[in-house]
């Protein structure tokens, strides 16, 4: 008799890949909705496309303040906007904040969202809602802010900074391999987040050498299956770690993904062997600790919360926020040790197997 089995939801959602063509994209995706009256949300480096976008479709309001981690006034005050204007629905373009704050307008008033990412956040495949009040970041999760449609450009992204997209490509890794051991990891997205990491691996060190177009289109691939696997799969520790860290602190937020992702890989990973050994083979080597080290030497890779401007201070506390966002079913048993460690390790850039040294328990 078969051991198999899970339940496992898909997510409707229109995604569109199709580099050059944003603003005509845009528009006819926009009519299938029955948007003739959007918000638009832009930010720095997208107001351009957002206005060109305006020209053949004018928007109700033009929004052009969003903050990463999406402070509680603005998403207050975008939404009260909204609602004014009459907006029917939202066009997002721009990276995590953008897309973010779209989330929390559309929480409170259920309007249909077009996501156009400059970056490879990959929030835009996941019905997750974030903000941020008084140095706490709360998240949930409700369908009604899955964006419907969501399209990419890799135009959009040519002119990210190399050490943005590293970072952004890096978060998007991070949704991945974190979707191997969430609370509702299931085969299907362990597979999207397998696949996830080969492309964004190999697409990375592309970019990372001056590659291209077909190098961002693959990082969008990549992010976007990192997305979807991370939808199904819920948030992990990683994700509770870097809201905690991010929501507190006011750090980076893709930054704050990539120095974080190694260390819990390196907590959870020799809990879940066949898991280790398959990210090892996606990641091309292995041992995938190792693969991770050598592709974050190879793409110049973020290194340590210190450089991100966290205060050694603060390590205390956010052991102790930490400690109480731990989802159910992480592969290694959190203690007080341990995630002191992993943060520890990561504020300093430390080799993460050092770690494994506080480990106390395994849960499966």
């Amino acid at each position: 008799m078969s051991s198999l089995r899970f339940t496992h939801d898909t997510l409707s959602q229109r995604v569109v890949l199709d580099s050059g063509r944003v603003v005509e994209r845009v528009l006819s995706e926009a009519e299938q909705l029955g948007m003739s009256r959007p918000m638009l949300i832009s930010t720095d480096g997208t107001h351009e496309v957002a206005e060109r976008l305006a020209e053949d479709l004018p928007p109700s309001v033009h929004w052009r303040d969003a903050v990463q981690h999406v402070p509680r006034e603005i998403a207050d005050a975008a939404t009260a906007a909204a609602k004014e204007a009459g907006a029917d629905g939202l066009i997002s373009i721009g990276g995590g904040s953008a897309t973010g704050l779209a989330k929390a307008i559309a929480l409170d008033t259920s309007l249909p969202i077009i996501a156009v990412p400059t970056t490879y956040a990959a929030s835009e495949a996941t019905p997750v809602w974030g903000i941020t009040e008084e140095r706490t970041k709360t998240t949930g999760v409700d369908p009604v802010v899955l964006p419907a449609v969501v399209i990419y450009d890799a135009d959009l992204v040519a002119t990210l900074p190399q050490g943005m997209a590293i970072a952004s490509g890096l978060n998007a890794m991070a949704h991945c391999v974190d979707s191997l051991w969430a609370p509702t990891a299931d085969p299907i997205n362990r597979a999207l987040g397998l696949e996830s990491a080969r492309a964004l691996a190999s697409a990375l060190r592309a970019l990372a050498a001056g590659g291209g177009q077909e190098a961002r289109e693959q990082a969008l691939y990549g992010c976007y299956l990192s997305g979807v696997a991370f939808a199904s799969a819920g948030s992990g520790l990683h994700h509770k770690i870097c809201h905690v860290l991010g929501g507190t602190f006011n750090l980076p937020h893709a930054e704050t993904h990539a120095v974080v992702l190694r260390y819990v890989a390196a907590l959870n990973l020799p809990a879940v062997p066949e898991v280790a050994q398959a990210l090892a083979q996606a990641l091309g080597g292995e041992d995938a600790i190792t693969e991770l080290n050598r592709l974050y030497q190879d793409i110049g890779a973020p290194g340590s919360l210190a450089e991100l401007g966290m205060p050694e201070g603060g390590i205390t506390e956010a052991v102790d926020r930490v400690l109480a966002a731990v989802p159910a079913g992480n592969p290694t048993q959190a203690t007080h040790d341990n995630i002191t460690a992993l943060i520890t390790a990561a504020f300093h850039g430390d080799d993460p197997a050092r770690i494994n040294d506080f480990v106390e328990g395994r849960t499966r």
